[in-house]
């Protein structure tokens, strides 16, 4: 096996596409006690995250900002649930420059500023068994 060139320091956040936050807040805020730590709008992708942290990672729904969002066109096509995991790298960019020697399709080359100032890439569902998987290391 190849020496990786990165480590993936563990799972930042499990992202889940959602229609109405404020149902959301009455079932994992107010029924299973977890705290809403940030609403962020994050305009270069068209949503609003309400971020949940828990012991060992945090839960990020996010809510279509406009109606031609990736969100919103998500859940139109496969409706609210999953839509991304968030594995935490401790070098982005050194991470997607192997991935795409190593065939990976990215729908991100360069890293972007992402929720809570992560910097942030996105690898294709076409590459990774159809799952969309978010890379992202600390700002």
């Amino acid at each position: 096996m190849d020496d990786l060139p990165f480590k993936i320091l563990g799972i930042e956040h499990v992202g889940i596409a959602v229609s109405d936050l404020t149902k959301i807040n009455d079932i994992f805020g107010n029924l299973l006690g977890l705290n809403l730590s940030k609403r962020e709008r994050v305009e270069d992708q068209g949503v609003i995250t309400d971020i949940y942290p828990t012991q060992s990672a945090k839960l990020e729904f996010l809510k279509a900002a406009t109606e031609d969002s990736p969100i919103a066109k998500y859940i139109k096509k496969k409706g609210e649930g999953m839509h991304h995991i968030a594995l935490q790298v401790d070098h982005l960019q050194k991470a997607l420059d192997y991935l795409s020697k190593k065939g990976i399709q990215l729908i991100d080359a360069q890293p972007r500023i992402g929720a809570e100032g992560f910097k942030i890439a996105f690898l294709h569902p076409k590459s990774t068994a159809g799952i969309l998987i978010e890379l992202c290391e600390k700002g």
